[in-house]
């Protein structure tokens, strides 16, 4: 079995989180990474499709990823990188 080296795919520029998602109480780097190197989660075909279109096309890149917080409550999270690449902000899902 063979394993596929993640490599960056686009710049993430500034990173930020809510409040929320810090109150999650959990390691955000792992979902940071995956939504880097163009792993985006729990998203359905089509937005994953118009992901890898906005690596070209300087457009919005959003991954969701299902996550356990320190209590052990489920939650889900949004990564976005803004279509400038100077921010990308990782949020609830709720928060959105």
């Amino acid at each position: 079995m063979g394993y596929a080296k993640l490599e960056p795919k686009f710049n993430l520029g500034r990173i930020v989180a809510t409040s929320g998602v810090m109150s999650l109480g959990i390691d955000l780097i792992p979902f940071i990474r995956r939504h880097h190197c163009g792993e985006w989660g729990d998203l359905c075909a089509d937005d994953k499709e118009a992901n890898d279109l906005a690596l070209t096309n300087d457009e919005r890149i959003l991954s969701k990823y299902h996550v356990v917080a320190a209590s052990g409550t489920r939650a889900s999270i949004y990564v976005i990188t803004e279509w400038d690449r100077r921010i990308t902000t990782i949020l609830l899902t709720d928060e959105y």
